[in-house]
């Protein structure tokens, strides 16, 4: 095990996994750390992996588009041989409905549209044609359960909704990123698991390594931070948090299993659907189940914590709230008794989209803010951090002259500074974990 790695990548989900592959093809010596004793067992494993093209900003349409390729070409982005157990992709579409909150997807089919991405515009009567277990009676705004008002529609109806049919979902998320973690180590990538760092090591203004509990010290002139949920800590070690206008948090959620009605295959024939009037997105599941998320209506609580190892990891009455709102649209859905899903955490931004950035300590970068919406451009997400870190490591000054880069499948520009730890508050964001 080298202790002497050029670069240090604190975090083995997706996204740190995919930061390590493409380093590591670029040359890069690197050395993976995280306290969980197996590969994407931290919050990617708890994620729905959904891979969708859909965004209100251009910059997210065109990553997100990227990204797709990348999941339609796995075995071939991987390099792994063909024996190998890989991650699957399918691809099932994605419906969105229009409704006032999200501007009936007028920037969305834009955005869409300028960058040569699929999608086909659906009326009600189609819509109900592929899911004719649906109703499309409006409830917005979104309601609790507990309000007096909950399950009353409003005396409209959904009119139709856009249709992405590139759109899909990964089966087994850790499995991807182990599947990135073992491509990662056929260039000479390095990973040590069940270890912690309790402190970034510095001197001059320049990183010089990480601190283990335990006192081990391991140094490197780069280090990366992927930590998901606990990117917030990290990122209070490095003490680098005086210059960012966007901060990150660990956000609780809570996703719903439930089984698909009677008499319809919602795992063969369903589709992912995101639907604001009602606050949920949906997806299929393995057993003809349904996956159910929320959208982070303004309704719900948000239920931010402290440290990202000490939470309640016990369903609570949102489970409920988001199985019911869900039934609204799916008359003939049974809830059962028994709870069933994931309750796991967010790394979300101020304005729910990610930090791919330096930081005010030279050779210590940032790949974080990115859990609800950027499991799908992890690869993307990988080569970017990989351009970044070699520009910066070049002398160029990406905080005045931020790095430009090229999207290799759909071969547009993005200004990388959109992702800036100092930008703006994006007020295109949708604020919630649509991005």
């Amino acid at each position: 095990m080298s202790q002497s790695p050029d670069a240090i990548i604190i975090g083995t989900g997706v996204i740190g996994t995919a930061v390590a592959f493409e380093m590591a093809k670029a040359g890069w010596k690197t050395l993976s750390l995280d306290r969980n004793r197996q590969i994407g067992h931290g919050s990617t494993a708890g994620s729905c992996a959904i891979i969708r093209m859909h965004y209100s900003t251009f910059d997210g349409t065109a990553f997100a588009w990227e990204g797709y390729h990348y999941w339609r070409d796995w075995p071939d982005y991987l390099g792994l041989g063909s024996d190998t157990d890989l991650a699957k992709f399918l691809e099932v579409g994605c419906l969105v409905m229009k409704t006032d909150a999200n501007g009936h997807l007028f920037k969305h089919i834009e955005n869409s549209a300028a960058l040569d991405c699929p999608f086909e515009e659906w009326s009600a009567e189609r819509i109900i044609e592929k899911l004719p277990i649906y109703s499309l009676e409006s409830y917005a705004p979104a309601k609790r359960s507990d309000d007096p008002a909950f399950g009353l529609p409003n005396d409209t109806q959904l009119k139709g909704g856009v249709y992405w049919p590139k759109a899909g979902y990964v089966t087994d998320p850790a499995l991807s990123s182990q599947n990135l973690a073992d491509a990662a180590k056929l260039h000479g990538a390095e990973f040590r698991l069940g270890v912690e760092v309790s402190e970034i090591l510095s001197e001059g203004g320049k990183v010089r390594g990480v601190r283990l509990t335990g006192g081990e010290e391991i140094h490197a002139p780069v280090v990366i931070n992927v930590a998901g949920p606990g990117s917030s800590i990290i990122n209070r070690m490095a003490g680098v948090l005086d210059d960012m206008t966007i901060e990150t948090r660990p956000l609780r959620q809570e996703v719903v299993h439930v089984p698909a009605p009677e008499g319809f295959d919602f795992e063969a024939d369903g589709t992912i659907v995101s639907d604001s009037d009602i606050a949920c997105y949906c997806r299929p599941e393995h057993g003809n189940h349904i996956l159910v998320g929320s959208e982070d209506p303004p309704c719900d609580t948000h239920q931010w914590v402290e440290d990202d190892s000490d939470y309640d990891r016990n369903f609570s009455d949102q489970w409920t709230t988001q199985a019911m709102r869900y039934a609204q649209r799916v008359p003939g859905l049974k809830i059962p008794n028994r709870t069933r899903g994931v309750v796991d955490l967010y790394d979300a931004s101020t304005d729910w989209i990610p930090i791919y950035d330096k930081s005010s300590l030279d050779g210590f970068y940032m790949a974080c803010g990115s859990s609800g919406n950027q499991y799908k451009n992890a690869p993307i997400a990988g080569k970017l951090m990989a351009a970044l870190v070699d520009y910066c490591e070049n002398g160029n000054d990406h905080d005045s002259v931020p790095l430009q880069f090229t999207l290799p499948y759909i071969q547009r520009g993005i200004d990388v500074g959109f992702y800036s730890r100092k930008r703006p508050i994006n007020q295109e964001s949708s604020y919630s974990v649509l991005g």
